[in-house]
């Protein structure tokens, strides 16, 4: 068994089928392959080693931009970004640690983008661990899902700014087939990162408002030696938890996302 046959099933294993960028390495590797094919003359033998080192080489290259594609490919990146702001906003320097934020933006985004993943497993891992289709034929099914998710998510403004910017010939409409990964993949990101910082203002204005209102009070007191944050911190906690907080924002990020399909 090749090793193409076998890294889509451990990526998938480990939650990591984030192989939409593996488009580019499989340009890559067919690239150099070819021009291994023409420097070599040491018959087949040779030239199948010289597939299975460059096979090992986009292998690696998968596997290092990994944690790159998670981050930008998915919907990791508002939900880390929102739930930074939402600390901040609360006054709370270390709680919850970054651990805990990191890990719940993670299984909320594998939550969002299991109905991709399933699209992914069924129209190309699971044939290609079938033997019914190729190598190549399997990077493109994997990555399609990944792809019509960034494209539905992806504001059209930010795509036109790198479609101008890529200088490429105006379409009448621009469409998933049209779309390039070099222009798609920095217009998906440019937009959660809007998104994110929006849902963070918004999450702002309740908290100042408390910090105002404490603070006030306290001059009216005359207390102006004591910090405002150390009164005003139980109380934006209380608000917080008062509201369900974290079941608003969480459902609300959720279904910020375009529903996509299932199989």
């Amino acid at each position: 068994m090749s090793i193409f046959r076998i890294l889509p099933a451990v990526i998938f294993g480990a939650g990591m089928l984030l192989l939409t960028g593996a488009a580019q390495a499989q340009e890559a590797s067919g690239l150099l392959r070819s021009a291994a094919e023409q420097l070599t003359d040491g018959g087949e033998g040779t030239t199948e080693l010289s597939g299975r080192i460059l096979q090992m080489i986009a292998l690696m290259t998968v596997l290092s931009i990994a944690p790159g594609l998670l981050v930008l490919m998915t919907s990791f990146t508002r939900f880390v970004i929102v739930f930074s702001m939402l600390r901040s906003a609360l006054g709370l320097n270390q709680t919850p640690p970054n651990m805990v934020l990191s890990s719940l933006a993670l299984f909320m985004t594998l939550f969002v983008m299991q109905p991709v993943m399933t699209d992914a497993w069924e129209g190309g891992l699971q044939p290609l661990l079938e033997d019914s289709i190729t190598e190549e034929q399997a990077l493109t099914r994997v990555s399609e899902p990944f792809k019509a998710f960034m494209f539905a998510n992806t504001r059209e403004k930010d795509l036109q700014l790198f479609e101008d910017m890529a200088e490429l010939p105006p379409e009448t409409d621009t469409t998933l087939e049209s779309v390039g990964w070099r222009e798609l993949i920095p217009a998906f990101v440019i937009s959660e990162l809007r998104r994110a910082f929006s849902i963070g203002f918004l999450m702002y204005l309740p908290f100042i408002v408390i910090d105002l209102i404490v603070a006030s009070v306290l001059m009216s007191a005359g207390m102006m030696m004591l910090p405002p944050v150390m009164i005003s911190l139980p109380f934006k906690v209380m608000f917080f938890v008062l509201v369900d907080g974290w079941y608003m924002l969480a459902g609300s990020l959720i279904q910020g996302y375009v529903p996509m399909s299932g199989g």
